[in-house]
């Protein structure tokens, strides 16, 4: 014989960031396995080490790490977990990231600024990645920064079903923070049912990151439980205002609903007292206890991502996850 012949065989192997342990830690009892076990640490002057405890070669990984606050320090940790399993032989490496880091930073306002969303996803082809996995991205396009393919996940099922499950979605309107969310608005209002669509008129300074002025609502929201959507709230500056002024013109109450809660500085403050009945995220992002507040609502979006990943590791569709709708 001169010749060996074996049957590959497939190996799903999870990995974790310290960001946010908890996510990743629910995605593995979801898809019923254990998280591969690593030395991670940080030397005095903050350079990151990882090392795996268990061989990885052949194994289709899926690392999952949240991009939250040190948001740097996460995104890096992230990078050298990838660069170790690519040095390791890992067969086919899934970048987790619920939450793409630096994703507003997706095109130039003005001249000599970068487009940090593309070189986020550069560093992670240059690492070793073979895809990427993320939920609800700032833009659609970020997909194709990077140069394989890219699982884009949808969190508006999960928040729509504990809308239908508490609310009468008869009475309800949905509001765009600005007219470039009028589309997600729109596949929003058809999930709920058809409910009417409005959207907040606002001005911003690119020259003053975290600063907009909401200025009127266009679409019929009087004697409505108004519903404002977004992808992420980070200081709550423009979420707070849109509350004020759907309030101000005849709104009987308004939910708040976002995918990932940044929540800088002082987005608590001003989310609990901005007269909302209730905000939504989904856990993408660690939201410490002393960042909760009543009224708050925190749902889990590791079935949806263990869903994916259990699709992709088995070859199968993720789209069907969302009616093929993605």
């Amino acid at each position: 014989m001169s010749a060996m012949s074996a049957t590959p065989k497939k190996n799903l192997m999870l990995f974790s960031g310290r960001s946010h342990p908890e996510l990743a830690e629910q995605v593995a009892k979801e898809l019923d396995v254990t998280i591969t076990p690593q030395s991670a640490y940080s030397f005095a002057n903050g350079e990151i080490f990882v090392r795996f405890e268990e061989s990885v070669r052949g194994c289709d990984a899926f690392v999952i790490q949240a991009h939250s606050a040190p948001i740097n320090d996460a995104i890096m940790e992230h990078l050298i977990m990838v660069d170790a399993l690519k040095r390791a032989s890992a067969k086919r490496i899934t970048v987790v990231m619920p939450f793409w880091g630096y994703a507003r930073q997706d095109k130039k306002h003005r001249g000599r600024e970068p487009i940090s969303a593309r070189l986020v996803a550069d560093l992670f082809k240059t690492a070793g990645a073979d895809r990427i996995m993320t939920v609800d991205l700032h833009t659609s396009q970020i997909q194709g920064f990077f140069d394989g393919p890219v699982d884009h996940l949808f969190a508006l099922p999960v928040l729509a079903e504990h809308l239908k499950a508490k609310y009468d979605t008869r009475e309800m309107a949905v509001v765009s923070p600005d007219s470039g969310r009028v589309r997600l608005a729109e596949r929003w209002a058809e999930t709920l049912g058809g409910t009417p669509l409005a959207f907040i008129h606002k001005t911003r300074d690119p020259r003053k990151p975290n600063e907009a002025v909401a200025n009127r609502v266009v679409g019929e929201i009087e004697g409505r439980t108004c519903v404002v959507i977004d992808d992420m709230i980070d200081t709550g500056g423009t979420v707070a205002k849109a509350v004020e002024v759907l309030l101000r013109d005849g709104a009987k109450n308004v939910i708040v609903a976002a995918t990932h809660g940044v929540l800088s500085g002082p987005a608590v403050e001003r989310l609990a007292n901005c007269g909302a009945v209730e905000v939504i995220f989904t856990d993408t992002l660690p939201i410490a206890e002393d960042k909760r507040f009543e009224g708050m609502t925190v749902l889990p979006i590791a079935p949806l991502v263990a869903e994916a990943i259990h699709q992709v590791f088995d070859d199968g569709s993720v789209t069907s996850l969302f009616d093929g709708n993605a």
